[in-house]
């Protein structure tokens, strides 16, 4: 009853009076009351929260953009969507705009934390029709889940079984028609029959220069701060050609310009913001300048085994092929060779150190 009143105060009946009194957490700041504090506003986060505010990955946003006028032309949902590539790009961002442009409702959910079928029920059973249920990390999703994610993104049902030996039943439950997005970051340790049930599979690639100053720029006017192109391109570079790197990034520079230099970005602070983490000019970090400084040092360069860089590094070698290496092989600074790990002529110039008198 005391919640139905405080209802009826803030939404009196549009023949009634407005009310005099009422709570102050439910007063508008028309009616001169404060500002009641609703947490956090959604537009602090950085995710672009329709299409037309994203940057880059524009003919995956073409393609989609075709499905989703299709899927609404028909009145139907649109089909189940697989984003696969490295973190960082947008995988989840396509899956809060995609339900935002369909005009429905979407569910979360995360691949590691579906531990048993029954984990999955309740988000099946609370879809509704044309919604989006996102899996993220989905190749992560035991095999007996995936049993029942194939009736459910085919026909739309679910068999659930109640009771065990002689006495168990089969419960056919018929589900709404959704979209199912999946995101994976290995796309290559799905099962072929869940991948083959995405209608539509769209590959994220990396951002080029020009793109990410573009996100830094739009972002820093959420953030109430002023960013120049010049500041803009100082932070792309050091990027990594990721968006997420970029906000974090951002995020830096923003809390060391109002500690230094009274909230005032300028190319020269990015550099100084950025230096002071140790991130250098093409985006590596300490332990990216370290493993090549070991591989340089102690190696000559190479070639070089893994483990062996890693013992002397003391450091573990799945942190340095799962965290390290990606980056510099992508950047063309290490080669891997039957041989062992190899630092490239572009490594030796980048880290200031001569060549090696032998040929690599």
């Amino acid at each position: 009853m005391a919640r139905e009143a405080i209802y009826q105060q803030s939404n009196p009946d549009p023949g009634g009076d407005p009310p005099e009194d009422g709570p102050p957490s439910e007063k508008g700041v028309a009616d001169g009351g404060e500002e009641p504090d609703r947490g956090p506003d959604p537009d602090v986060t950085l995710r672009p929260q329709r299409m037309a505010e994203m940057v880059g990955q524009q003919d995956v946003i073409e393609r989609l953009r075709i499905a989703i006028d299709a899927a609404q032309v028909r009145g139907e949902p649109l089909g189940h969507i697989l984003f696969d590539g490295p973190p960082g790009l947008g995988k989840t961002t396509f899956a809060t705009v995609i339900p935002s442009e369909m005009k429905t409702t979407v569910q979360m959910a995360n691949g590691a934390g579906l531990k048993a079928p029954r984990d999955l029920l309740p988000y099946l059973t609370n879809v509704s029709r044309g919604s989006v249920l996102f899996i993220d990390e989905i190749h992560r999703v035991p095999r007996a889940i995936e049993e029942y994610l194939y009736t459910a993104m085919e026909d739309f049902r679910i068999d659930i079984v109640l009771g065990e030996g002689v006495n168990a039943r089969t419960l056919n439950l018929s589900l709404e028609p959704f979209t199912l997005i999946g995101a994976t970051t290995r796309a290559g340790m799905l099962t072929a029959p869940l991948r083959d049930r995405f209608q539509i599979r769209e590959h994220l690639g990396w951002y080029t220069r020009k793109e990410l100053a573009e996100i830094v720029l739009r972002n820093s006017k959420k953030l109430n701060i002023d960013v120049d192109p010049t500041s803009a391109g100082v932070i792309a570079d050091r990027s990594r050609s990721t968006p997420r790197l970029a906000n974090n990034r951002l995020l830096w520079v923003r809390d060391y310009a109002q500690s230094k230099t009274k909230g005032n970005v300028e190319a020269s602070v990015c550099e100084a913001a950025l230096d002071m983490i140790g991130i250098d000019h093409l985006g590596l970090d300490k332990q990216d300048r370290n493993y090549l400084d070991t591989l340089m040092r102690v190696f000559l360069g190479g070639p070089a085994g893994l483990d062996a860089i890693a013992h002397t590094m003391n450091v573990s070698s799945d942190t340095l092929e799962d965290e390290v290496e990606p980056f510099l092989l992508r950047s063309e600074l290490l080669v891997r060779t039957r041989r062992g790990r190899l630092a490239t002529p572009k490594a030796f110039e980048h880290m200031k150190r001569p060549m090696p008198d032998r040929p690599l």
